[in-house]
């Protein structure tokens, strides 16, 4: 069973940074795809990320391009997620999310098989 943990999610200021780390000390990443989502109240969760453990190849929303970037530590078995320029519209619980078939660049949470249990991350402007 897949057991995916997130750390790093907190209070900053616009503008700043924040890193996500994702594990699962159960077992290695190398068939799956990781992928990092976010959620605001009464909203749908949005993708934000993915990475294909196999050949770092990445993905990244429109919105977060440029900003955020998603990488991989074999060595730790860890996913993260380097959050810069921060702005109040990236406020939301941040979840990490496994599937083991399809293409990295899929954006629908649907396809995803496994989840962490979230970490808000608040940006005050």
């Amino acid at each position: 069973q897949v057991q995916l943990v997130e750390s790093g999610g907190g209070l900053v200021q616009a503008g700043g940074s924040l890193r996500l780390s994702c594990a699962d000390s159960g077992r290695t990443f190398d068939r799956y795809i990781m992928g990092w989502f976010r959620q605001v109240p009464g909203k749908e969760r949005e993708f934000v990320a993915a990475i294909r453990w196999s050949t770092s190849s990445t993905s990244y929303a429109d919105s977060v391009r440029g900003r955020f970037t998603i990488s991989k530590d074999s060595a730790k078995n860890t996913v993260y997620l380097q959050m810069n320029s921060l702005k109040s519209e990236d406020t939301a619980v941040y979840y990490c999310a496994a599937k083991t078939s399809g293409l990295v660049s899929t954006t629908s949470p649907r396809l995803y098989d496994y989840w962490g249990q979230g970490t808000q991350v608040t940006v005050s402007s």
